[in-house]
């Protein structure tokens, strides 16, 4: 158990949040939630013990383990993958070291043999024998082959180091667990085991992530940091949503019946607490549901952007045509005889861990590469509105402010509409006159949407739309697509943006072999 108390946290004199008391308890997985710069990775420090708060204390119950996902890829890069991973349980790690120097004695004394043995008693209280293989487990279950635990971590690539940290942080059943994005650069199959591995945990489990499918399927309890406050919910991320947005609507309409609106969102905590899960958690889960009253639930002072497109021209019969389209780069072939044909009403889902491949395909399909072999042919009816993964060319050295550089894609010039609509994208205030260039991450992809919605285009493409955004703007462009009534192809790694989306999925492997699958993710995934 964790015991947070009157814990606030000033950053320059300007408080980030003030007077929290929260309780985290064993067999619940909280996810921590809130808008880019809210506090979340910093609460999670404080948590852990690597960041003291201003003011306030956190407890942890005494003897309880905590294990923390690591964020330094390089701090192990001397050790081995075995040792990297079995120092997840640092006490464990230090017995196995000093057992093994006394036993390399030349000279082994009596006193050395009484260590020894004190030694092999506390080795075994915490299963150490089995170390090696549970290390193994995990490695394994994270998608790595057993032949690099004797692999120094230096060797191995990014996306590996990343496994092995997680495996670390997964290791010897620690009592308490913090995960500060564990989905990050993992492949669907990682994520799955992942998720089922941690709603079998039966400790204090708290995670901070961007990843809705992941929140929804782990979490027990939302924890939301949100305009200097941080309050505990009960239920996963989509019951957090529905139900503040919910919430919000009944706010916001004082004339209409009250009463209506508490029976429907009764009956909205009722579906939701009769929910099945596979996780032991659920009958916990239930049981908290249960107890949840109207009250109790969530009003959240955030706001969503506006993500909405038009389309100036229904598309006619003939969509796109793709034949026998092969590209290779760097000396590898990445698309091999690619051919489909989109009919009408197809949102395509360009899946899998071949990025590259994906990239490829959409940069031909929008003239930015030609193939080596093949060809593809747009209806006359089609106009496209893209959405390119790399967006710097757009932003890098100009100087123009928003209201200018938004202008250059619109015939509407006038400050009023362009301010409007930057408004929708929560670019407000002076905030309109910064130069473009200066923008952060998210905010170069907010300007990229509005963009994109001022075309009225009936094809869109976006490659990784859903980069460096944060809950509340992905969850704005997944509704945006959803309603979008023309055809789009689109890259993504996020579970749950590809399933409430795309009604067909494709899949480039890593020998550039197209597989092409009229169905939701979820039914693909199942196939596979």
């Amino acid at each position: 158990m964790i015991d947070v108390v009157n814990v606030s946290m000033n950053f320059s004199g300007q408080p980030l949040f003030k007077d929290v008391n929260l309780k985290f308890t064993p067999g619940n997985c909280y996810g921590i939630i809130g808008a880019n710069g809210a506090g979340k990775s910093t609460f999670l420090r404080i948590l852990s013990g690597d960041l003291e708060p201003t003011s306030g204390e956190v407890s942890i119950k005494k003897g309880v383990r905590m294990s923390v996902l690591k964020q330094d890829h390089f701090e192990y890069d001397e050790y081995t993958v075995l040792d990297t991973v079995i120092m997840g349980n640092k006490r464990l790690y230090e017995v196995m070291k000093e057992k093994d120097a006394l036993y390399m004695k030349e000279d082994f004394s009596d006193e050395d043999g009484i260590r020894a043995a004190e030694l092999e008693g506390e080795f075994a209280e915490m299963d150490g024998w089995e170390a090696e293989s549970d290390a193994s487990r995990l490695i394994q279950g994270l998608g790595l082959s057993n032949d690099i635990l004797y692999t120094e971590m230096g060797a191995l690539t990014g996306k590996e180091k990343v496994k092995v940290l997680l495996a670390q942080a997964l290791f010897g059943n620690p009592g308490i667990i913090l995960l500060d994005e564990p989905t990050n650069h993992l492949d669907v199959k990682a994520i799955a085991w992942l998720e089922d591995f941690l709603m079998d945990y039966e400790g204090t489990l708290i995670v901070v992530s961007h990843d809705r499918h992941f929140l929804n399927t782990v979490c027990t309890n939302i924890v939301d940091v949100d305009y200097g406050k941080i309050k505990m919910f009960v239920g996963n991320y989509e019951f957090w949503y529905e139900s503040s947005q919910l919430v919000q609507r009944m706010i916001n309409d004082q004339n209409k019946k009250n009463a209506e609106k508490i029976k429907e969102l009764q009956a909205f905590i009722q579906r939701f607490s009769a929910n099945k899960s596979k996780s032991k958690q659920a009958t916990s889960r239930r049981k908290l549901l249960d107890k949840l009253s109207v009250e109790e639930l969530p009003v959240s002072s955030r706001r969503y952007p506006f993500v909405g497109f038009t389309m100036d021209r229904e598309a006619g019969k003939e969509i796109l045509n793709v034949e026998g389209i092969s590209k290779t780069i760097d000396g590898v072939k990445v698309l091999d005889n690619i051919s489909f044909m989109v009919n009408k009403g197809d949102k395509i889902a360009l899946v899998g861990e071949n990025e590259i491949a994906n990239t490829t395909l959409i940069k031909i399909l929008m003239g930015e590469m030609e193939p080596d072999e093949g060809s593809f042919k747009w209806g006359v009816t089609i106009s496209t509105s893209y959405f390119p993964m790399d967006n710097s060319e757009f932003f890098n050295d100009c100087h123009l402010n928003m209201v200018d550089w938004l202008s250059q894609f619109t015939p509407e010039t006038t400050e009023t509409f362009m301010r409007g609509f930057l408004g929708k994208m929560l670019f407000s205030g002076d905030d309109v006159y910064k130069e473009v260039r200066v923008l952060s991450g998210g905010e170069k992809v907010r300007c990229m949407l509005s963009r994109m919605m001022l075309f009225g285009s009936n094809f869109l493409v976006l490659d990784q739309p859903t980069n460096h955004l944060d809950l509340e703007s992905i969850t704005a462009v997944n509704d945006g697509l959803k309603a979008f009534k023309g055809n789009m192809i689109f890259a993504s790694h996020d579970h749950e943006f590809i399933n409430t989306i795309a009604n067909r999925i494709m899949e480039i492997d890593k020998d550039g072999k197209l597989t092409d699958k009229l169905c939701t993710y979820d039914e693909y995934i199942e196939m596979n």
